[in-house]
């Protein structure tokens, strides 16, 4: 006995680690979408609104920045996906951390539109492609990352940390906005004060170093690279055709995309949304989408539970379905004068707590989509593809369309078209995945 207890050991050692290496370094990739979003006007006064230009106009813009990072993460989980896939996920997360990093703190020291005139948009759109890059080939591995180290029968826990992070690191942003908000004043704030959250990714970023520095590859691809080499494997490597491949990235952007186009709205569009269409304060925007970020967070990791014993698509369907009946209802109390200022907080964490739902079982379930020689290809490709489309041009979508019609109820029927079509893609899911193993 013994001599077994050592191993039982490290392998649960080894699993909390890859849990925290991963998350810390997602934590750090959502705290600037966080803080992006959260200063999304400040942004577009100090780099995208020019002489004569309208807020709008500067709005969209910085959304059209926003949108050009979420179009190169395909780019980036192609890329570094296929090293991932061919070389390990150690190495790989390490190269896309400094990336991430480096990418993050230069949006603190970049010099604005006043300052270098049109370089200045030009260089912070280039910045955001770095981080597209480097994000499109992140959560592939992260994902791999964790549910390929998770104990038999918690997937669903494991890779419920990677969405569970999302929320912490969006949560951190508003947070860090709304600190300094409230500590600066407006002319400091716009000046130099917009500066600090992004140059805090710094010290951030070498503790996520330090942590991935010490992790070990993980045991599904240590199995598949050994029957590799071995040239007669004792285990059943999968290696699907490109066509497979691609039929699977197609049905995973199906399953996703109520995620991203519901978290993307409720989480990060919201705050400029309340700016400009409902003419709220800037404190008023981040406390709502604070609390939108707490139900979010709330929610998450116990539904990545309940999808371990139930399994991922009932959990998964109830969130889209509700997003579906409850977003326009929702986004009124928003709107309405009336609300008293409980139920508009009530009402943002309840649709926070929805989106949870699908994103708590959402990363393992597309790990179980795909084998070990494929996976951080494939998973990766399929989210950043599904918030390419749904996500980074939420932004764009729907200021330009409330700008052109003057319809303040777009965000709600943007979630509910793209939700109701993702349900049946999630109703495809198949009952048992969760209580088999990951494909070799």
């Amino acid at each position: 006995m013994s001599t077994h207890t050592p191993l039982r050991q490290a392998g649960a050692k080894q699993s909390r680690r890859a849990l925290v290496a991963g998350s810390v370094g997602n934590f750090i990739e959502w705290y600037e979408f966080g803080i992006y979003g959260a200063f999304a006007t400040i942004i577009s006064a100090n780099f995208f609104t020019t002489e004569g230009a309208s807020d709008f106009e500067g709005l969209i813009r910085t959304y059209a920045s926003f949108a050009i990072a979420f179009f190169f993460r395909p780019v980036g989980a192609a890329l570094f996906g296929r090293i991932g896939d061919r070389i390990g996920r150690r190495p790989t997360l390490i190269i896309v951390l400094l990336l991430m990093t480096g990418a993050t703190t230069l949006i603190g020291v970049l010099p604005t539109y006043e300052a270098i005139g049109i370089t200045a948009p030009i260089l912070l759109t280039l910045v955001r492609i770095l981080q597209g890059l480097s994000a499109g080939g992140k959560f592939g591995g992260a994902v791999a990352l964790m549910t390929e180290f998770a104990p038999p029968g918690k997937r669903g826990l494991f890779g419920s940390w990677q969405s569970f992070t999302v929320a912490l690191g969006l949560l951190a942003g508003a947070g860090v906005a709304a600190v300094l908000s409230s500590a600066l004043s407006p002319e400091a704030l716009t000046s130099w004060g917009w500066r600090l959250p992004f140059l805090l990714a710094l010290p951030l970023g070498l503790v996520a170093l330090y942590l991935r520095l010490k992790l070990e590859e993980t045991p599904n691809f240590q199995r598949a690279a050994a029957a590799e080499k071995a040239g007669t494997p004792d285990i059943a490597v999968t290696h699907p055709t490109k066509g497979q491949t691609a039929a699977a990235i197609a049905i995973g952007i199906g399953r996703l995309m109520g995620w991203s186009a519901a978290g993307y709205t409720f989480l990060v569009v919201l705050p400029s949304y309340l700016q400009t269409s409902l003419d709220a304060t800037f404190q008023a925007a981040l406390i709502v989408t604070v609390l939108a970020n707490a139900g979010f967070a709330a929610s998450i990791i116990p539904s990545g539970i309940l999808s371990d014993r139930i399994g991922r698509r009932p959990v998964m369907v109830t969130g889209a379905v509700l997003i579906v009946l409850l977003a326009l209802p929702l986004l009124n109390v928003l709107q309405n004068p009336d609300s008293s200022p409980f139920l508009m907080g009530a009402g943002v964490f309840l649709a926070g707590a929805i989106v949870g739902m699908m994103a708590g079982p959402g990363p393992a379930m597309l790990s179980e989509m795909f084998p070990t020689t494929v996976r951080y290809t494939g998973l990766g490709l399929a989210y950043s593809l599904s918030n390419a489309v749904f996500s980074g041009c939420a932004g764009l979508i729907i200021t330009a369309l409330i700008a052109s019609t003057g319809n303040n109820d777009i965000p709600a029927y943007y979630v509910m078209v793209i939700c109701f079509i993702s349900v049946f893609a999630l109703a495809s899911l198949q009952r048992n995945t969760h209580k088999e193993a990951l494909r070799d």
